[in-house]
């Protein structure tokens, strides 16, 4: 597949979350999340400041670990995620122009990545993370249905997602991904991929918790 085919289905992918992303309304950013011990809003905030690394990156900056912070959303999680989507959008088409290649120190330090497999990388973190924000809404089927419903996009999204290394040391506590799972029989191409990133593609929000009770269990005023 040439780059301007991945740059299109990136672009895809984008918009995908970004349309999961307009429905996150500021009072529910402290809701739970599949990713363990973050909420919606540090979710949003790792996505947010990714797009700038990416899009860093892509306008030719060095490994500077600095330009890779989470970034506040500004009380407007989907203004936000969408402001920097799109100068992640424009920042892929000038490195493309440019044939530039890609330095991506939080996957390596020591060489630059080619701007297909960079793009790649970054659409698997973008579907992956807008199943995670709607799957804290309660509402993951849609982008999986939209991803399984595209050949080409889940295509490219299950061929990243086997090269992502799964080895102990790679999938240890505190990295991106969890040890691989089994996705289970009748499994469609994204509840795979997820399923090759350590993601429980059944992953429900928590309860919330009840109201408090008297001894006899009943609620308390």
């Amino acid at each position: 597949m040439s780059l301007l085919e991945v740059l299109d289905l990136h672009a895809r992918s984008l918009e995908l979350a970004a349309g999961v992303a307009d429905t996150v309304r500021p009072e529910l950013l402290e809701l739970a999340t599949p990713c363990a011990g973050w909420t919606l809003r540090r979710l949003l905030e790792h996505v947010v400041g990714q797009h700038h690394g990416f899009a860093a990156a892509a306008r030719g900056a060095g490994p500077d670990l600095a330009l890779w912070h989470d970034a506040p959303l500004d009380g407007d999680p989907a203004g936000t995620f969408r402001r920097s989507a799109e100068e992640l959008t424009a920042a892929f088409a000038e490195a493309s122009a440019a044939g530039r290649e890609l330095w991506l120190p939080e996957i390596r330090a020591d060489g630059a990545f080619p701007l297909r497999q960079a793009v790649g990388f970054h659409l698997l973190d973008t579907l992956v993370h807008g199943w995670d924000v709607a799957a804290a809404l309660g509402a993951p089927s849609g982008v999986a249905a939209a991803v399984d419903g595209d050949q080409r996009l889940a295509a490219v999204l299950l061929s990243v997602a086997e090269l992502v290394p799964a080895g102990p040391q790679d999938r240890a506590p505190g990295r991106a991904f969890r040890e691989r799972r089994e996705p289970g029989g009748g499994a469609g191409p994204f509840d795979r991929a997820l399923a090759l990133l350590g993601r429980d593609p059944a992953w429900v929000p928590p309860e919330p918790p009840g109201p408090p009770t008297g001894r006899a269990g009943r609620p308390q005023p």
